[in-house]
């Protein structure tokens, strides 16, 4: 959990116990956008390692093909 999740939940929950709805709102929108960058560094991260992947196989299968013809010349 992020700093903008943490905060918004507070004052999210400071708005309730006050009774102040624009505070409360706040909240949740702070909250909400603490989400979305959330989920925008998991979608980040997870691009990143399938890249990670890729280039590793490809090396991989480079490797081999050397190999293959290494062994025929």
């Amino acid at each position: 959990m992020d700093k903008d999740r943490i905060e918004g939940n507070l004052k999210e929950t400071e708005g309730k116990l006050t009774g102040d709805e624009a505070r409360e709102q706040e909240g949740k929108a702070q909250d909400s956008w603490g989400k979305a960058k959330d989920s925008a560094d998991d979608a980040f991260e997870s691009a990143k390692d399938l890249g990670d992947d890729a280039w590793e196989s490809t090396k991989d299968t480079a490797d081999a093909v050397k190999d293959e013809v290494d062994k025929r010349v």
